[in-house]
């Protein structure tokens, strides 16, 4: 009987952790679309080819497998680092929103590519 309730305890918890790993990574396209429109991020990006800036496909293939990839972009989203690109270099714009979960759900949306 303790053998069970252990068992069943194991398999809950294992369950409980692959599907909150699943909730953690789902991505609302058309919320992270439209801050991508409203923030400007098409001047200088594209989901699929370089512009000023990489694009999402390369940025995304960049990070592949790396456990700190959503913080990076995290940063890099919103501390308005200077960026380089051709002869000239510019601040970085931070994305227009204060809701954080929009920032992440931009940053997962990037990283699908």
């Amino acid at each position: 009987m303790l053998k069970n309730k252990a068992a069943i305890a194991g398999i809950t918890l294992f369950l409980l952790t692959c599907a909150g790993g699943v909730a953690a990574q789902e991505v609302d396209a058309d919320a992270a679309k439209s801050l991508f429109g409203k923030s400007g991020c098409k001047k200088c990006h594209d989901p699929v080819k370089d512009k000023n800036g990489p694009s999402f496909e390369k940025t995304s293939a960049k990070y592949k497998g790396k456990a700190d990839a959503e913080e990076k972009l995290w940063t890099h989203l919103t501390t308005n680092p200077i960026v380089k690109y051709d002869d000239k270099e510019e601040k970085h714009i931070s994305p227009k929103t204060d809701d954080q979960g929009e920032i992440r759900n931009l940053i997962r949306w990037i990283l699908s590519h």
